[in-house]
């Protein structure tokens, strides 16, 4: 793990010197902008294939319905069906997961690079960088300790709390929206409804506010990290999601 980590500092540090010339203190904070963004394109390929793949999905679902009722008595054949269909048609059940689950191993590392005060058997110098007068190594806590909360580091936390907020909002609308136009639950992979699926579809709206709580707690490094991955989240699923209601609302919020 120390490996990985002085790894991922030295492309921290790499990315910031580069920086430096345009951003001069703030030079670290958007080298993790930087980075953040270009994890999100990375895996963009996979969001792409993820919306294709509900597409698909919402579009098999009168298929699936029916080799359900063909099927009822033989559940092994039911899935045999199941697998061939997805394969015919190029769709896999856990496209959709993918491109959360791939930021997770980024997050984790932003959030231990700048939790650590010692990296690679030296001390972490990424930890004397700051946004403005917040440190990127300290939370929203240290904030409100040394000045409170429209103090010189804490305005740089009500900045953010204001962007996740405008993200948070404009999620909510349009996840609204979304719904209210497709009020039908839609089936799972094998045709059934899932199982509390109208529960979350309720709660699914709000869950873009859980990230205030996040930035709230975690290193100002990773929260930057969150922040700038939400908010591409959010773009990127009014495009790639625009044509099709009720997929978006079911997204992940992250």
């Amino acid at each position: 793990m120390s490996v990985f980590m002085s790894v991922f500092a030295d492309l921290v540090g790499n990315f910031s010197d580069l920086l430096q010339p345009v951003f001069h203190h703030g030079a670290a904070a958007a080298a993790i902008v930087l980075f953040t963004a270009l994890v999100r394109l990375a895996i963009h390929p996979l969001s792409r294939a993820s919306a294709r793949g509900q597409k698909a999905r919402t579009r098999l679902a009168p298929q699936i319905a029916a080799l359900r009722k063909r099927h009822a008595k033989n559940p092994e054949r039911m899935k045999t069906a199941l697998m061939e269909l997805h394969a015919a048609e190029k769709v896999s059940p856990l496209s959709g997961c993918l491109p959360s689950l791939l930021q997770m191993p980024a997050f984790f590392l932003m959030y231990h690079l700048f939790s650590s005060r010692r990296i690679g058997g030296g001390a972490n110098e990424l930890l004397g960088h700051s946004l403005f007068a917040a440190p990127l190594g300290d939370r929203w806590a240290d904030a409100l300790a040394h000045g409170g909360m429209f103090g010189a580091a804490g305005v740089v936390y009500v900045v953010l709390f204001a962007i996740v907020a405008g993200v948070a909002t404009f999620n909510f609308r349009r996840m609204k929206r979304q719904m209210a136009a497709a009020p039908a639950m839609p089936a799972g992979p094998d045709g059934q409804q899932v199982a509390g699926l109208g529960a979350m579809m309720k709660f699914m709206p709000l869950m873009s506010f859980a990230t205030l709580f996040t930035v709230a707690v975690v290193p100002l490094a990773a929260a930057l990290y969150v922040v700038t991955s939400t908010t591409w989240t959010a773009a990127e699923r009014y495009f790639l999601y625009r044509d099709m209601p009720l997929a978006g609302a079911l997204a992940s919020p992250v």
